[in-house]
């Protein structure tokens, strides 16, 4: 799975729901979420499952990566599920309620058993206080298994640690943290978790802020009129990415040769931060080629 492609916006679409798998064809979301597991009732899961995998195999979905979130291995479901997205070839599947290394071994082997191509990616949600304390374990089995992937399910969390979403979301800093530690530690990707109410744009804008700033690459979605705003705060600026281009022509200068250390604009400007503007800028371009 390639960690420079955009994952700015990652909405859930209810497997259920035939309209809303073509509407999603239309939709400006850099990643759609097909959704087996909370958005699918139990007597529902077999269908919406069997629609699901129709819909990834019958393609129309341009450039956005698709990844199915499955039911749990623990339930009636999770391992049929598994050998169907397996079939139907999804960019990835996403498990939830993931709590410790051996899971992602046992989901990892799973999807190998059922014929998984070998680039099919793992994502995981990270929304259970057992994962938290677990998170170095689980983020070292990138470097073995397929994971590539840490969605936050703040919900779920919010409900096992009987703790209150308040706008500031200050229950959950130190989870929202290391979860993001964890995963820059292990090149695994980080997705923040949902912003409940639709209607309060405000309140999402300022959430999207904070994810960007505790170095989340994107945020989950429950509903498309979230996508606009998340996509423009997720992506870098232009300002950013001006500046960007400035730090990569310092260091090029044949004049700087050697040098570690430079200011470009009045900021001190080290080989560190020359790394991180090259890694703007080709998301930048991937933005661009993504939404061309």
């Amino acid at each position: 799975m390639s960690q420079s492609r955009p994952r700015r916006s990652c909405l859930y679409m209810p497997g259920a729901n035939e309209r809303a798998l073509e509407k999603a064809k239309t939709l400006a979301a850099d990643t759609l979420l097909l959704d087996l597991e909370d958005a699918v009732a139990p007597d529902a899961k077999v269908e919406a499952r069997a629609r699901v995998c129709e819909a990834v195999k019958a393609g129309g979905y341009g450039k956005r990566e698709l990844v199915i979130r499955i039911n749990g291995l623990d339930t009636e479901w999770g391992a049929d599920d598994i050998r169907a997205a397996a079939a139907a070839g999804p960019d990835g599947i996403l498990a939830p309620k993931v709590s410790t290394a051996a899971q992602v071994t046992a989901l990892d082997k799973a999807l190998t058993e059922a014929g998984a191509s070998a680039d099919m990616a793992l994502w995981i949600m990270i929304e259970t206080p057992l994962a938290i304390l677990n998170l170095k374990e689980i983020a070292e089995m990138a470097a073995s298994t397929r994971l590539t992937a840490f969605v936050m399910g703040t919900n779920d969390l919010a409900k096992d640690m009987r703790a209150e979403m308040t706008p500031d979301r200050l229950a959950f800093q130190t989870q929202l943290s290391l979860s993001a530690t964890a995963a820059r530690a292990f090149g695994i990707v980080a997705i923040d978790g949902v912003y409940n109410d639709i209607k309060n744009e405000d309140g999402f804008k300022a959430e999207c802020e904070q994810g960007r700033v505790m170095g989340f690459e994107g945020k989950t979605l429950i509903h498309p009129s979230q996508l606009g705003p998340c996509n423009e705060i997720f992506a870098p600026s232009a300002e950013v990415i001006a500046h960007s281009n400035d730090v990569i022509a310092a260091f090029a200068d044949p004049d700087n040769r050697g040098k570690g250390v430079l200011k470009v604009n009045g900021k001190m400007t080290e080989l560190l931060h020359l790394a991180e503007a090259r890694r703007l800028v080709e998301m930048d371009a991937a933005i661009k080629a993504m939404e061309g």
